[in-house]
């Protein structure tokens, strides 16, 4: 998968817990998840297992932590 599917995905997985759409529809990678879009930390916990059932992958504690941009999320999930 290249960055720009990884980043479509991420985007419609991110949006409908983001508070502030104006960063992620830009497709902003440097937009702070919870600062920039309002996604609360209890959400971003959904949001990692979203990722993990959309993509079929795992996301250990340590990467989910990592996960801070929309740019983290495209790395970690293309990384997989």
């Amino acid at each position: 998968m290249d960055n720009q599917e990884a980043l479509a995905k991420v985007t419609a997985i991110i949006k409908p817990f983001a508070k502030n759409q104006g960063p992620l529809a830009a497709g902003q990678l440097d937009a702070r998840i919870l600062e920039d879009l309002g996604v609360n930390s209890a959400r971003l916990v959904d949001i990692i297992l979203a990722f993990e059932d959309e993509f079929g992958i795992s996301i250990d504690d340590d990467t989910a932590d990592s996960v801070r941009t929309i740019g983290d999320a495209v790395r970690v999930v293309s990384a997989q």
